[in-house]
């Protein structure tokens, strides 16, 4: 209940008459039955602005992270999520993958559209990212289509560490739907996964139009927060070093 007020009441006009988003092809998302929406993922908007434009619900797999943190803005984030619909994940830990998995499954079980992220996180430069398999293997157990989605725009909007967005156009774009329904039965295939992973993440960059990174997400970002770590601490030292403290008397 809460889901369509937010939608239809609270949420959604306000994101219409903010962001303006245009939307292209909306027709492309079923009108019926269980699907897999998969798309790029950008800006922490991405969570609103894609499901208040769809006509049907959407369940989105949120991280754990945003119905576990402290204080009132945890406790307010939270509520949020929850009230939404959206379905906490644990991404830690070996079982972490396969958590998903389920849950996803469960969603498609029910008839639904399930909104899935399969770059894993959010892109830290607006560049798209290499796929995880999760999002083929539920396409190929559940047996359903993958719409591939675009936000374009989003990064622009709500960089990572924005907190109220910047005013920009923005656009979202539906792909026509893709069918492996000619893998059926190869779930377990790692190449399969592979193939049909790559697939996905081909259709989002077509539409999307951005660089394309072998490589995966959050790799990146840690290779890049270490690299920050290790240029601070050099400057530091350096510093430490033209201009050494005094002894002590």
């Amino acid at each position: 209940m809460f889901y369509y007020l937010l939608k239809h009441v609270l949420l959604g006009p306000l994101l219409r008459l903010v962001f303006r988003p245009r939307i292209e092809g909306l027709e492309n998302v079923p009108a019926s039955g269980p699907a897999i929406v998969a798309g790029n993922h950008l800006s922490f908007s991405d969570h609103f602005l894609m499901p208040a434009m769809l006509k049907r619900r959407i369940t989105f797999l949120a991280k754990a992270e945003y119905f576990t943190g402290p204080g009132l803005k945890g406790r307010l984030t939270a509520f949020f999520f929850r009230s939404a619909g959206q379905i906490p994940v644990d991404r830690s830990g070996k079982e972490a993958g396969q958590a998903a998995i389920r849950e996803g499954l469960g969603v498609l079980g029910r008839g639904e559209l399930l909104g899935i992220y399969p770059e894993g996180t959010r892109s830290h430069d607006g560049r798209l990212y290499k796929g995880k398999v999760g999002v083929a293997v539920m396409a190929l157990k559940a047996g359903v289509p993958v719409v591939p989605c675009a936000m374009i725009g989003t990064f622009e909007a709500q960089p990572p560490g924005k907190v109220v967005p910047n005013i920009h156009p923005v656009t979202i774009r539906f792909g026509k739907p893709l069918d492996f329904s000619r893998y059926a039965g190869l779930e377990q295939e790692k190449a399969v996964l592979r193939a049909v992973t790559d697939e996905i993440m081909y259709a989002i960059l077509t539409l999307s139009g951005q660089e394309y990174v072998d490589e995966y997400a959050a790799v990146a970002k840690a290779a890049q927060a270490q690299a920050q770590t290790q240029t601070q601490t050099q400057a530091a030292e350096k510093k430490a070093r033209r201009f050494p403290r005094a002894p002590l008397s």
